[in-house]
């Protein structure tokens, strides 16, 4: 059984998790009216997918340990940006805010002395290491493209093989 604090603070975890599928999903509908940008496009339709079983994950343990999982209502998200720069800025600041969350809900897990809950959390707690070193290695390869048309060419063509390795490396 969840405590109502537990709860409560899952249930805020299941927001910041829709609120992340909606704002990746805002971003795969930017740069699907971008020219040439199917790569990066489809990664964030991808992430969008992503987060969006995150929550549900969330969701179902909420509701398995006695809680009542509450769908949130959402705000809308950031819907148009400057350059893919920007977007993948907001990417890497939205990962860290998530990685922040997820901390934070460990720690009270621990206080609560909810360990079963501190133990489902592992699982988040390792893909936002993953979230965020994806998203700060997809920055990086930006800065060092600048303003380069051919580096962005090779970067939406590649996009996909870096969720990949990234993935690869923390198995």
């Amino acid at each position: 059984m969840l405590s109502q604090t537990i709860q409560a603070a899952l249930n805020t975890q299941v927001k910041m998790e829709a609120t992340s599928s909606q704002a990746y999903l805002a971003m795969a509908s930017w740069a699907d009216i971008q020219p040439g940008l199917t790569g990066i496009t489809n990664f964030f339709y991808q992430q969008s997918e992503e987060e969006r079983v995150h929550e549900l994950k969330l969701i179902k343990y909420i509701n398995e340990r006695g809680g009542f999982a509450v769908v949130p209502p959402l705000e809308q998200p950031i819907i148009t940006y400057q350059s893919v720069k920007r977007v993948f800025e907001e990417f890497l600041r939205h990962e860290m805010q998530v990685s922040s969350s997820i901390n934070d809900l460990v720690h009270l897990a621990l206080q609560e002395k909810d360990y079963a809950t501190h133990n489902f959390l592992q699982w988040y707690v390792s893909e936002q290491i993953e979230e965020e070193n994806l998203a700060r290695t997809l920055n990086d390869k930006l800065e060092l493209i600048g303003e380069d048309k051919g580096g962005l060419y090779l970067f939406d063509r590649d996009i996909l093989q870096y969720r990949a390795q990234v993935s690869q490396s923390h198995k």
